[in-house]
């Protein structure tokens, strides 16, 4: 097998394998045919990536499908916020398509069926339908109506049509056997009556195809040839052939495969779920950033290219998972990282005033926009005597680890000053509402004085207080502080919600931020990252917290009780003791003799083979001083890849070569070896 080959998904060994048996390529056709009864949202996203990553890959067509048969949930809304989330995300359907277009030939194919004595119209009440079904271990029995004329069939099937019965009085079922050891198999029904407005036929039908007569039949009408689904509708495969079987002629002929689906923790993926949080008002609608819609990441500051390398890293997997969301969260600091410019911000302001600054003086001085970005350029920001610094960035005592402002002690001001704690002002309360300190005039940034080059261990970040522009900084956090909210048997996933996931506050930006637009992305210095929520006007500035500079929640992670009878809870944390045993050892690698550390390295081998990918990702951006850490990341790495048997994806390779260029010899030797083995140069 090629190398090629390997780092094919079987998705694409699938096509790859048609290809080669005389299927053109010009005959491959894709789509994505999601149901208009809701927003899009992360796990969708893992679907449309496949799709339309597979239509890039093979230049070939793919359908956007709407398969709107049930119009008690779907609405035009959803239709063009699910438009509007695919564009966003950089994707171009070929065909929009609704299944909604092809209802009169789906009924003509019905009469048909009914007429070859493969469909009847049943008239028992659903209990009674679902009663006869049988179980697993038990054949079902036989409709007192499976056996009713071609000629009575048709009469009620065309009656139905023109809505001369109640909704619930008759359905259509397929006459398969009700033996089958697929219950899916045992007499489905392909048609109900429901008189409700449809939001593109409007009130011109009364009866509508059930999900499985359509979905198949659509994508045959479309000439898809290959229809790629989630893991739920594997048993339904059989049933979408026989459909298929009954109307196939010429033409394509689909080929319906699965994929594992995309789980995510700490998040609820279910529509009706997400809907019942916008109905009770938990969020504020479908877009509410703490919303795991493509509309509500897209409202955080979440970027399209984020989005798509999450769903590339994650990649497809025959078997389902959860993804831990601390992955997602690294793809868009990632991206951000190399994009957002850089300003200041003070969202906990206190007062600092430089005693020996002029009053009155102002200077505006040079600011870096991005560092990873040389064109980003350069800014002005201004400078003063009175200034906000966060209230945290300061003690009036403190201990020698404490490398922020204290009393006494030198620290430098972003872009500006050296300046030395001197004294504080205190309300009746106690509370400090002012800190005086003087400042290095030699020390400015940039000015390549002696001064400005002493080295001082802490760096804060300000904003002038006759300049500052108040703002509004929702801060949001994890809606859910459980990590499978929806996966308690015994308890309602509202039980879980975070009483934390969103914080309101007035914090102070500098003055370059005036005239920003709506989703524009910053990265708060020392802060996080934010975006400009739509909200914002003229009169009031919004920003919305998209992530922090780095993941908070890995240290706050509960520990499960060792009595947990429950296998997967123990599975999930023994993973997690996995990579948290790799981290410690990090800590200490480089800081041991050679014997000591070939045994902390097997401790590395052996936990690894117990840890994902997904949990090394967020550590390949560990800070280079952390040499150990990165030692620890590169061996786990190599483990991991060796052990489920894959290839190193981008993020893989760029982490193996910046080991390769590191100036450590031990971390060089362990990325050296995974680049021969696998090739990379």
């Amino acid at each position: 097998m090629t190398e090629e080959k390997k780092s094919l998904n079987f998705i694409e060994h699938i096509i790859e394998e048609d290809l080669e048996n005389g299927m053109n390529t010009s005959n491959l056709r894709f789509r994505f045919p999601p149901e208009p009864n809701g927003y899009l949202h992360i796990g969708h996203t893992k679907a449309i990536g496949i799709s339309f990553g597979l239509g890039l890959k093979y230049n070939a067509p793919v359908n956007l499908r709407f398969d709107d048969t049930n119009p008690a949930k779907e609405e035009q809304e959803y239709v063009d916020a699910i438009k509007e989330d695919i564009t966003w995300l950089g994707y171009t359907w070929d065909r929009e398509c609704y299944s909604s277009d092809y209802f009169q030939q789906l009924y003509d194919w019905t009469v048909q069926l009914i007429k070859e004595d493969k469909a009847y119209v049943d008239s028992q009440t659903a209990e009674a339908i679902a009663e006869q079904k049988g179980t697993t271990t038990e054949p079902g029995t036989n409709s007192p109506y499976r056996d009713r004329s071609v000629v009575e069939n048709l009469d009620l099937f065309e009656r139905m049509k023109n809505g001369e019965f109640d909704e619930g009085a008759h359905v259509v079922r397929a006459k398969i056997d009700m033996a089958d050891p697929n219950m899916l198999m045992r007499d489905p029904l392909m048609y109900r009556i429901l008189k409700k407005s449809h939001h593109r036929t409007g009130d011109e039908w009364c009866i509508y195809p059930m999900y499985d007569w359509t979905h198949g039949e659509s994508d045959y009408i479309e000439n898809i040839s290959h229809s790629l689904c989630s893991l739920e509708f594997k048993p339904h495969r059989k049933l979408y052939d026989w459909f298929l079987d009954q109307v196939y002629s010429e033409h394509i002929r689909p080929k319906q495969r699965e994929f594992a689906r995309l789980n995510l923790s700490y998040t609820i993926m279910s529509k009706r779920k997400l809907l019942k949080l916008v109905e009770e008002g938990i969020v504020k609608g479908w877009d509410d950033p703490r919303m795991p819609t493509i509309s509500g990441l897209r409202r955080r500051g979440y970027t399209p290219a984020s989005i798509r390398k999450f769903v590339e890293t994650v990649g497809v997997a025959k078997r389902e998972n959860v993804i831990d969301v601390s992955l997602l969260e690294f793809c868009v600091r990632e991206d951000l990282n190399k994009i957002a410019p850089r300003v200041m911000a003070v969202m906990n302001p206190v007062k600092l005033v430089i005693t020996n600054y002029p009053e009155g003086q102002e200077e505006w001085l040079e600011a870096e926009n991005n560092p990873e970005d040389d064109s980003a350029g350069s800014r002005k920001v201004p400078f003063s005597r009175e200034l906000y610094i966060e209230k945290e960035d300061f003690k009036e005592e403190a201990s020698r680890k404490f490398f922020r402002l204290t009393l006494g002690k030198e620290v430098r001001l972003k872009n500006a000053y050296i300046i030395k704690g001197e004294s504080v002002v205190k309300d009746d309360e106690g509370n400090i509402t002012e800190i005086h300190c003087t400042y290095d005039p030699e020390s400015r940034s940039g000015s390549g004085t002696e001064a400005s080059k002493r080295n001082v261990k802490g760096t804060l970040h300000w904003v002038s207080i006759a300049h500052a522009v108040p703002a509004e900084i929702r801060v949001y956090d994890r809606l859910f502080n459980d990590e499978a909210p929806a996966g308690h048997k015994d308890k309602d996933f509202m039980e879980f919600l975070n009483p934390e996931s969103l914080k309101i506050i007035t914090g102070y930006v500098e003055p370059s931020l005036k005239e920003v637009q709506p989703l524009e992305q910053f990265q708060f210095q020392r802060l996080g990252y934010f975006n400009v929520d739509p909200d914002s006007s003229d009169n009031l500035l919004v920003f919305n917290k998209t992530v922090g500079l780095r993941d908070t929640w890995a240290k706050a992670k509960p520990v499960q009780s060792q009595n947990n009878n429950n296998k997967p809870a123990q599975n999930q944390q023994r993973e997690v003791r996995a990579i948290e045993e790799v981290k410690r050892a990090g800590k200490k690698y480089t800081n041991l003799p050679e014997e000591k550390r070939a045994v902390l390295k097997n401790k590395i081998i052996e936990a690894a083979k117990k840890v994902e990918i997904e949990e090394l990702i967020p550590l390949y951006n560990t800070a280079a001083k952390k040499v150990g850490t990165r030692i620890a990341t590169t061996i786990a790495l190599g483990i991991v890849l060796e052990t489920k048997n894959m290839e190193p994806d981008e993020l893989a390779i760029a982490f193996i070569q910046k080991g390769i260029e590191d100036g450590n010899e031990l971390l060089q030797t362990e990325a050296k070896e995974i680049a021969k083995k696998y090739s990379i140069n």
